[in-house]
């Protein structure tokens, strides 16, 4: 590793520092009575009986994007002083930041364990998806509301025959006979938030004959479409958590105007592709999200169990922990010395996924080994450790393992293209 922040970039770190140290806490105390597990994994809360900009959510189940009027008033305070959108340009409301800037930013999101803002998916990936392939017209009429947090957005893409190998998705868009606007048809799957969102945007194919003549990855456009369009039919899917983040879309001859394809026709698996990079770079406060869960865990841990904490096996599994953290710590910083200098992140990307996973699962069965058997407790029974935040954890955490790449896959791609071992 051979970098070193800017003066620039520590005057960037310094101005974000200051803006938390005085917003934060005036921000926390407004919203005291909302509950809301700090960290990366906080959607999943009551939202029953919300109504979000007319999108009447009630009697959905418990978890569902929680908190989101919060959510709401945190992402204006941040896009008050251009904190909401960084990567923007300076144009559309944000500050053109470097590479650099956007991993000091998710680590000091992450230090001082920020509330989630409304639609993080609309400013980290769509929002930028728009404004580099969209038309003037496009860009004047859907960035504002996802800045603004108006607007809540959905990603539609995975299929329930193309997660993993997103190519394969076989959902269509033809164009139909007038040539003013596509025909869709198809399912997609494990679509966050689909229920609560006012636009989509989706990956479709446009040219159905592609995966038969083997160029899946062409004959694929990408489309913004109105979630509230006559044809679309969606389910929410009830997790082993009680909640319900995810969703199967089903689209049966929903027509989607010309003038809402983003970019050109069979051009999008290049657009995803650009929105999908954002990702990548904004996983590098993971570690530090993950060494503060950690803390957290211990210090309850003296509070409800101390005697836990003598056990040599239990301290020897903490010290692994904090190791595995260290060293997913020195993998992300090996790959922004990488990027800096030119080059990809690789193959210290996919290593720090895999970590990613490994550690989540091993930090959720760390608690309950530690916290005894109050630990089991779920949100709203009486004696539950901080409201349930554990039980809930120890299943949710299975999704590192699938999120931003199955471990299978992730394994795959290091095996063939960093080891190079034989197929």
């Amino acid at each position: 590793m051979d970098f070193a922040w800017s003066e620039a970039d520590r005057e960037f770190e310094t101005e974000l520092c200051g803006f938390l140290d005085s917003a934060l806490p005036a921000f926390r105390a407004q919203w005291a009575e909302v509950s809301l597990h700090d960290g990366p994994n906080a959607d999943g809360l009551n939202v029953d009986g919300l109504n979000v900009d007319g999108l009447n959510v009630d009697g959905l189940a418990r978890g569902v994007m929680g908190a989101m009027e919060k959510r709401r008033a945190w992402q204006r305070r941040l896009q008050a002083d251009r904190w909401a959108a960084i990567l923007w340009p300076e144009a559309w409301g944000g500050r053109a930041a470097t590479v650099s800037q956007h991993v000091i930013y998710t680590q000091t999101m992450a230090r001082y364990r920020t509330p989630g803002i409304f639609n993080a998916n609309g400013i980290v990936q769509i929002g930028p998806a728009i404004i580099e392939w969209g038309t003037d017209e496009q860009r004047a009429r859907w960035l504002p509301g996802i800045l603004e947090a108006t607007d809540h957005w959905c990603q539609l893409f995975s299929e329930p025959h193309a997660g993993s190998d997103l190519a394969a998705l076989r959902t269509t868009a033809i164009l139909n006979e007038t040539g003013d606007a596509y025909v869709l048809n198809g399912v997609k799957t494990w679509i966050s938030s689909a229920q609560i969102a006012q636009w989509g945007m989706g990956l479709m194919r446009t040219d159905p004959t592609a995966i038969a003549r083997g160029r899946q990855h062409d004959g694929i456009t990408m489309f913004v479409i109105d979630m509230r369009t006559p044809g679309i039919t969606i389910s929410p899917i009830r997790e082993i958590t009680g909640e319900e983040l995810f969703c199967e879309v089903v689209f049966d001859n929903v027509v989607v105007p010309v003038g809402d394809r983003l970019g050109d026709e069979n051009a999008g698996w290049i657009v995803s592709m650009g929105a999908l990079g954002k990702e990548r770079v904004g996983s590098a406060g993971q570690a530090i999200s993950m060494a503060n869960d950690l803390q957290r865990l211990l210090l309850t841990a003296r509070e409800v169990n101390p005697g836990a904490l003598e056990d040599p096996f239990i301290r020897d599994r903490v010290a692994r922990l904090h190791m595995q953290i260290e060293f997913t710590q020195g993998l992300i910083a090996r790959a922004l010395a990488k990027v800096l200098g030119g080059d990809q992140g690789w193959p210290e990307v996919p290593l720090s996924k895999l970590q990613w996973g490994e550690i989540a699962l091993a930090l959720a069965e760390l608690a309950l080994d530690v916290l005894g058997p109050e630990a089991l407790l779920l949100k709203g029974v009486s004696g539950a450790i901080d409201d349930g935040l554990w039980a809930r954890n120890y299943v949710w955490q299975r999704y590192t393992t699938i999120g931003a790449g199955p471990t299978e896959v992730q394994k795959n791609i290091i095996a063939d293209r960093a080891l190079r071992l034989e197929r």
